[in-house]
């Protein structure tokens, strides 16, 4: 045991964190064309007092494009708009990394200028994908030749350079939720039969591509990963999630990352135990979190950061709330996903509040 807890500073990788409070990255459809606004830039900067923020799901690649009015981090418009938001939020003393997702068959060729989502194989994901005609059936991705594969891992290295000149702190990979690299991931999405699939080590290469992608490109220690081995969101199915994890986080050691998050879930295995005996650098686990099981499960030396969620979309002061055990303020489900400041940036702090 340590005294250690979510208030306790800690570095992660070349981040320097005043404390051990992570904001989940968190989809709000509230960047229209693709450019983070200034209301993106008041809603992290309300949030700023988390040690590290991490943004929602950010496209490295038009290609990865999926869902109404996600940002991206591939043009000069969205750098631009992204260093209103990383400006923000240092203002204030904070520290903030954007997630790099590309959705691959979690699109449409509604967000795709008439285009065909790409995926490990040509397999359609079950159910609908809202678009702005509404909802509509997952079309049937076109599977990625061998020969382009290269290409689109290097948009993570490109898209973790263009983070740097916007001024995030660094970049996370999104490996988890069903998107792209979790599609490679998943034995019911990738079918292929070449070096790109079939064993757990052909099926991780993309994953771990990316990220080392993005470690040339600026540095390992500014490179987290999000992975939910043996989630089944977005249609994806691994036949041994025990495996996977333990061959991903034994490929992580030594590379001298920032932080390896794992999304919360109830996959029927001890998934945090795999990822803390076989990752060597900080963990950051999620999932259902309050104050006492945290504050736990960092003096155990089970996690070295927390990151919380819908909490924090709800609570702009959440670390206060929590030292203080301050009632919550109760998230506005209809306002997750798109529409202006309702729901996103009026909720009340403790100091409105009083």
């Amino acid at each position: 045991m340590s005294e250690a807890n979510l208030f306790t500073p800690v570095r992660i990788g070349d981040i320097a964190l005043h404390n051990r409070i992570a904001m989940a990255p968190m989809t709000r459809n509230r960047s229209p064309g693709g450019v983070p606004t200034e209301l993106n830039a008041l809603y992290y900067a309300q949030r700023a007092s988390a040690g590290l923020i991490i943004t929602e799901g950010t496209t490295p690649d038009a290609g990865g494009r999926g869902y109404i009015d996600i940002p991206g981090l591939y043009d000069a418009a969205q750098v631009a708009g992204w260093r209103r938001v990383t400006d923000a939020v240092h203002a204030t003393g904070g520290r903030i990394v954007v997630q790099l997702m590309h959705t691959g068959r979690i699109s449409h060729p509604d967000f795709l200028d008439g285009g065909t989502p790409v995926a490990p194989s040509a397999v359609a994901a079950a159910g609908n994908i809202f678009t702005r005609q509404g909802p509509k059936p997952h079309p049937v991705p076109r599977a990625l030749e061998a020969h382009e594969i290269p290409a689109v891992i290097a948009s993570y290295g490109r898209a973790a350079s263009l983070a740097i000149e916007a001024g995030f702190d660094g970049v996370e990979i999104h490996g988890a939720n069903g998107y792209l690299p979790s599609q490679f991931l998943s034995t019911n999405v990738n079918l292929r039969t070449d070096d790109w699939g079939g064993s757990v080590e052909n099926r991780a290469r993309f994953l771990l591509g990316a990220v080392a992608a993005a470690a040339e490109a600026i540095g390992a220690g500014r490179v987290g990963l999000r992975v939910s081995p043996g989630s089944s969101f977005n249609d994806i199915a691994d036949s041994d999630p025990e495996a996977t994890l333990t061959h991903i986080a034994t490929a992580l050691r030594g590379r001298g990352l920032a932080y390896f998050h794992l999304v919360g879930g109830a996959y029927g295995y001890d998934a945090a135990g795999i990822a803390r005996r076989r990752f060597d650098g900080p963990l950051m686990l999620n999932g259902g979190y309050d104050r006492a099981r945290a504050d736990a499960d960092i003096a155990a030396g089970r996690a070295d950061l927390v990151s919380f969620g819908s909490a924090f979309l709800a609570n702009p002061d959440l670390p206060e709330r929590l030292r203080t055990g301050a009632a919550l303020n109760a998230p506005d489900t209809a306002t997750f996903y798109g529409g202006d400041a309702k729901g996103y940036t009026d909720y009340p702090a403790l100091a409105a509040a009083a």
